[in-house]
């Protein structure tokens, strides 16, 4: 399998790791950087890079995954997020790891390198890889509706709409007043 990998200086260590456990385990691994220590580099571009790679793979035929870093994996999987096609998670666990393919198919997910010792993270990446998407009706079913979304806006009806066209769930005289309690 293909990983494509990126992530900031707070992830360099991480990585450079990473790429060679990746590689003994016999994967075609893809580095979108950084290359060098830069304290002050910025993420958003390398997990963008990385996330295009895992899409345009896929699209390609390419069973590819990638894998970001940062000190709290929170703005790495935000930028992963912005690709079209990519499904970025933010895995904490053996358990996220799991689902994050499992139930959601994603194709990318982020780490908190400062979050995890290089053990753990390897753990939760190993186990991402190895579990395949369910292809349960239901999980089908909310991709789905993330890529109709992500495509062109559009959203199941709100459950809550009237038919006088209120989105609101609670009746226009009422109000919130944080005084009340």
């Amino acid at each position: 399998m293909r990983i494509h990998i990126a992530t900031d200086h707070a992830g360099l260590e991480f990585s450079t790791q990473l790429q060679h456990h990746l590689a003994a385990a016999g994967h075609d691994v893809v580095d979108h950087g950084p290359i060098e220590y830069d304290p002050v580099d910025d993420y958003p571009a390398f997990c963008i890079r990385a996330a295009q790679a895992v899409v345009r793979d896929r699209a390609a035929g390419v069973d590819a995954l990638g894998v970001v870093f940062g000190g709290s994996g929170n703005g790495e999987q935000m930028a992963a997020n912005k690709v079209h096609g990519a499904r970025a998670a933010l895995v904490w666990n053996i358990a996220t790891a799991e689902l994050a393919r499992e139930h959601n198919d994603a194709n990318v997910i982020a780490i908190g390198a400062r979050q995890h010792t290089f053990d753990e993270a390897v753990t939760f990446i190993d186990r991402f890889i190895a579990t395949p998407f369910s292809d349960e009706e239901r999980h089908s079913r909310r991709i789905a509706q993330l890529a109709a979304y992500e495509a062109d806006g559009s959203l199941l009806p709100d459950p809550r709409e009237s038919a006088a066209g209120t989105t609101s769930p609670l009746p226009a005289t009422d109000s919130f007043d944080p005084e009340a309690g």
